[in-house]
């Protein structure tokens, strides 16, 4: 718009100077009305307003109004100007005519004076109109510009966004798994070499995620496979991950442990203790840690650093064997071979002190050697029943363990009744009367002579530690889908914490008693294997003077 302004006021300058020689002709002599006619016929010709003011501030002559009801112009701005010598420019809104005009005056010399001044001036509007028009014709243009250029553009964007389009679907059909697809053929020869790059890109990126699927699910297999429990944990001592076994081993989800602190996920002390040594040091670390809250569980742990392929240190892993059950099978081993070497020293002690005083001579009469050889005797006769009693038991274990004994579908009660029988003799001696509760159809698998000697056992042992004059009882029946066999007597009863290990191979609750009575120490472990075998469980209720039972449970046929 200023643009347009100043070209206007140009125009308006050349329109008065043009103007400028007529009216100096007017005014030497003065002659008003001449000057006013001049201004009324050129101002209408040129759609011009003219006005000439003399240095008074008099108007004498006006394009549109009768100069005698005009004010004086001597305080217009652009007036003021021109009679201090120059040319003046004003926009402004007319007093006279009431709206915004354009103003240029220019000062008419005669004598070396300013004799008057010419303005010349047009409406504001006609101005705006043309600058109106000017961008409109600007902004069709420009609009039909754009109309042009975005129908050129849809044309070069279409043909660049459909292979792109195409290019994406492709893409996202390889994100889902489609690799092995080709991407769509185009004729832009830039989009083609992009095409072949994402293809290949595709291709070995496939191949490198097949890869590390490949040995994650390798890894994944072995750590889930594995019986010892792993877990990696950084520098600060996180855990980074937790196998199963491990998870079984701590009590605690793998998947809810992970990124937490070995203080918060594992609360050992001495298995914490065991993580930061491994992490301190340079060397694989080993030893046991014990689980004491947890009914004396023993661990055993190796720990060694884990490094990057570049020797950065990523934290440790730690490996760990629950050997708790190893460990008590060392202790039983142990226990064993101690109570065997004593069940077979006392009698062999014995007999070597009987032979001895035989061949020194010191019993002479027959009474003397009779009695010498009747201790012999009967310590020899112990020592065959704990030989005849391991190897039994040997032998009964052995046979679970390859599968040799055979079940087969009988009825108990003839069985349960021979191994009464077989206890008889000593139940009469002692007044013992011994009942047995078995219904007739009863019929379970079973090998008949092992489980003969099972009740034999029970029942041997019933009678030896009831008092004389009692009852035992024998019952069995079908209990929560089980068969169970009953064996209970009157005797003294046995306190709680011995019968956890009463089935273990020489365990005496009553060891002086034991003896006396002649039980081998061996009875109850081979009912307990020859239970095993048949699929069943065994099973103890006793307390102090309220006598014991003990039950087979077998699984119905």
């Amino acid at each position: 718009k200023a643009l347009f302004l100043d070209r206007t006021a140009a125009d308006l300058k050349a329109r008065a100077l043009l103007m400028k020689a007529p009216i100096l002709a007017r005014l030497d002599p003065l002659d008003v009305e001449a000057i006013d006619a001049f201004c009324k016929r050129t101002g209408i010709d040129s759609e011009t307003r003219i006005t000439v003011i003399l240095p008074s501030g008099q108007v004498v002559g006006d394009s549109y109004e009768d100069p005698e009801r005009m004010d004086p112009h001597l305080d217009r701005p652009e007036v003021l100007d021109a009679f201090q010598g120059g040319s003046g420019v004003s926009v402004r809104t007319s007093r006279t005519l009431g709206n915004k005009l354009i103003y240029v005056a220019l000062p008419i010399s005669l004598g070396g004076s300013t004799a008057a001044v010419i303005r010349a001036s047009i409406p504001i509007s006609i101005v705006d109109e043309a600058i109106r028009t000017v961008q409109m014709r600007v902004a069709l243009a420009g609009l039909a510009i754009a109309l042009l250029a975005g129908i050129l553009s849809a044309g070069v964007a279409r043909g660049i966004a459909h292979p792109l389009s195409q290019l994406k679907d492709w893409a996202e059909s390889v994100a889902r798994g489609r690799v092995h697809s080709r991407p769509p053929p185009t004729r832009s020869k830039e989009i083609a070499g992009l095409s072949d790059a994402m293809s290949r890109m595709a291709s070995e990126l496939q191949d490198r995620v097949e890869t590390v699927l490949r040995q994650r699910n390798e890894m994944e297999a072995v750590l889930t496979s594995m019986v010892e429990g792993v877990v990696a944990v950084d520098r600060e001592g996180r855990i980074l991950r937790m196998n199963p076994a491990a998870s079984g081993i701590f009590g605690c989800a793998a998947t809810k442990v992970e990124g937490r602190s070995i203080h918060e996920a594992i609360r050992n002390t001495e298995f914490q203790n065991f993580v930061f040594k491994t992490l301190s040091g340079e060397s694989p670390v080993e030893g046991e840690i014990a689980v004491s809250s947890e009914g004396g569980r023993v661990l055993y742990a190796h720990g060694t650093l884990l490094r990057d392929p570049k020797g950065s240190l990523l934290g440790a892993l730690l490996v760990v064997n629950d050997v708790t059950q190893l460990r008590r099978l060392e202790g039983i081993r142990r226990e064993f071979v101690a109570n065997v070497s004593h069940e077979i020293r006392t009698p062999l002690t014995a007999i070597k002190a009987a032979v001895e005083t035989l061949e020194q001579g010191s019993a002479r009469d027959n009474e003397g050697r009779g009695r010498f050889l009747g201790i012999v005797s009967k310590h020899v006769d112990r020592l065959e029943a704990i030989i005849e009693d391991l190897l039994r038991l040997s032998s009964i274990e052995q046979d679970e363990e390859e599968r040799k004994i055979r079940l087969v579908a009988e009825r108990l009660r003839p069985r349960l009744e021979t191994a009464i029988e077989v206890c008889n003799t000593l139940a009469e001696q002692k007044g013992i009367r011994v009942e047995l509760q078995c219904p007739e159809e009863l019929a379970a698998n079973i090998n008949a002579p092992l489980l003969e000697q099972a009740v034999v056992n029970l029942l041997d042992n019933a009678v030896k530690y009831s008092e004389g004059g009692g009852t035992v009882h024998v019952r069995a029946a079908v209990q929560g889908g089980e068969i169970v066999v009953d064996v209970r007597d009157q005797g003294p009863g046995i306190t709680k914490e011995h019968l956890p290990r009463l089935f273990e191979r020489f365990y005496r609750v009553d060891k002086a008693r034991s003896r006396k009575l002649g039980g081998t120490g061996l009875g109850l472990a081979i009912v307990k294997h020859v239970v095993q075998a048949h699929g069943g469980r065994m099973k103890v209720k006793s307390a102090p003077g309220e006598g014991s039972t003990f039950s087979i449970h077998l699984p119905l046929p």
